[in-house]
C-alpha cells in the first residue's frame, strides 16, 4: 500500500505521551473534515479511529513515558483522509493481538482498539517497523 499523500491539506505535529495530549490534533482534523462537509457518520469513524490509534501509541507504544513523543499527520483531499500515528516504541506484531470478538477473548482488555480502527476506516496498514500506523478513510456516498 502506498503512503503517498495528496497535498490538498496537510497537518503534522507531535506531542508527549501523556493521556489526552493528542486531543488538539484530533479536533484540528475533525474541524477540517467538517469544513469540507464530511458526513457525521464519517466524522465519527475518523474521530474514533484516530483517538484509538493515539491512545495505543501512548499506552502500548510509548508506555506512557512522558519523555517519548507521538508523531501524527493528516492529509485531507476530496477523495480521502490519510492519517499517520507513529510512536517511539518497538512496534507491534498484529498476529499476537487477540481477536476481541472470540468468546475466549471477550474479557481480555486488549485488541479492541485495533479492531475498531480496522472496522471504521477504509484501509489500515502498519509502517515497516510496526510503530507506525496508517489509516485511510474515503467518504461514504450520500445515499448510504
Amino acid at each position: 500500500m502506498s503512503t503517498q499523500f495528496n497535498n490538498d491539506w496537510r497537518y503534522t505535529t507531535s506531542f508527549h505521551s501523556v493521556p489526552d495530549s493528542g486531543d488538539p490534533f484530533v479536533e484540528i482534523v475533525i474541524n477540517e473534515l467538517e469544513r469540507r462537509s464530511w458526513s457525521s457518520k464519517d466524522l465519527f469513524a475518523v474521530r474514533l479511529a484516530l483517538e484509538e490509534a493515539i491512545a495505543n501509541a501512548v499506552e502500548h507504544g510509548n508506555r506512557r513515558d512522558p519523555t517519548k513523543k507521538v508523531d501524527v499527520s493528516a492529509e485531507i483531499s476530496v477523495e480521502r483522509v490519510l492519517l499517520r500515528v507513529r510512536d517511539e516504541g518497538d512496534g507491534f506484531d498484529e498476529s499476537t493481538i487477540p481477536n476481541p470478538t472470540l468468546v475466549e477473548n471477550l474479557e481480555i482488555p486488549t485488541g479492541r482498539g485495533l479492531f475498531l480502527i480496522r472496522n471504521f476506516m477504509t484501509n489500515v496498514w502498519r509502517g515497516s517497523n510496526g510503530a507506525e500506523l496508517f489509516m485511510e478513510k474515503t467518504p461514504t456516498p450520500n445515499d448510504v
